[in-house]
């Protein structure tokens, strides 16, 4: 007897790698979470650059979201609603340059950019000497930090709200430095209107000690000592460092006992930031009042068209800002 298989439409499958709590169990407050996804045929570093935005905006994401052609925005955002989800990134193609969608679940708004230029994670490894990417840095939401926004009009200041949204908030007097392992720098260019998206890993180096003590504490090492006289040759060998190691009294900190006990050579520390990637240039070309759809409350291009609108755009923009501070 002939078998028949089940054609029937599938789903959208959002495995993730490890439940999420909803809820901060410290503020109260929802926790954004967020889907990475790409609409319509991409080239294969688009689809890479995906793979890395879904590692950065780890851990409250879908990082194994499994997408088909046929899933259109209506799959995605009902998936959404039982999981949490507050946020779709969405990169496309549609003419020669790429696109990037940052919406607000379920009624928006959404912003659209022009990705002008962008660099994957492994372009940025390779350029690096020693690139440092430790897996236990994704466990923690990373720190956002947005600089020039506030020189700008209306638009910026939603920009500067949607992106803060994205990632959970961070209470001063609760939060534990051993978990602020990444930071997402976001810089806008007055000039160009130009945004640079750079992300980083924050590493602690103990200062004051040399820098084979420093690898010896570290690394837990056991060091050669055979071709040396006395133990001294070993501590006093080696120096303090190079040049681009430097003791900059800005750049250093005292460390809480919540993060010494991770670095033990010193209490003391320089701050150093290591960028991991993705690396990307954007420009805000749109704002929809929708998902995705709606009117068009600012549009790079169309300047004419906003001067027109007058207060009542600048009224929309307001009204956008509001729901988005709201939800």
């Amino acid at each position: 007897m002939a078998r028949f298989r089940n054609k029937k439409k599938k789903m959208l499958e959002t495995p993730v790698v490890k439940k999420q709590p909803s809820v901060d169990h410290l503020t109260g407050e929802k926790i954004p979470k967020s889907f990475v996804f790409s609409r319509g045929k991409v080239p294969g570093s688009l689809k890479q650059l995906e793979l890395d935005l879904r590692k950065t905006m780890l851990p409250h994401t879908a990082l194994k979201l499994k997408e088909k052609r046929r899933n259109n925005l209506k799959d995605f955002l009902n998936v959404a609603g039982p999981m949490g989800v507050t946020h779709f990134l969405i990169l496309s193609k549609p003419k020669s340059v790429p696109h990037l969608r940052v919406a607000r679940t379920p009624q928006g708004p959404t912003l659209t950019f022009e990705i002008q230029e962008y660099a994957l994670v492994a372009d940025v490894a390779r350029a690096q000497a020693r690139p440092r990417c430790p897996q236990g840095i994704f466990n923690n939401p990373p720190l956002i930090v947005l600089s020039g926004f506030g020189s700008g009009g209306q638009h910026l200041k939603l920009t500067t709200i949607m992106f803060q949204n994205i990632f959970p908030a961070i209470d001063v007097n609760t939060v534990k430095l051993s978990s602020c392992q990444r930071i997402v720098l976001l810089n806008y260019n007055t000039e160009t209107k130009l945004i640079d998206f750079r992300h980083y890993s924050i590493r602690l180096q103990p200062i004051g000690v040399s820098r084979r003590i420093r690898k010896f504490v570290q690394n837990h090492h056991v060091p050669d000592l055979r071709n040396l006289k006395d133990v001294s040759d070993f501590v006093t060998k080696a120096g303090f460092g190079s040049e681009s190691e430097a003791d900059e009294e800005s750049a250093t900190v005292s460390l809480t006992t919540d993060i010494g006990k991770a670095n033990r050579a010193s209490m003391k520390s320089a701050v150093k930031l290591q960028e991991i990637g993705p690396r990307m240039t954007l420009r805000l070309v749109k704002i929809e009042e929708g998902l995705c759809s709606g009117g068009v409350i600012f549009s790079e291009y169309e300047k004419g068209k906003e001067e027109s609108q007058g207060c009542h755009g600048e009224d929309k923009l307001s009204t956008a800002e509001e729901a988005t501070e709201a939800n």
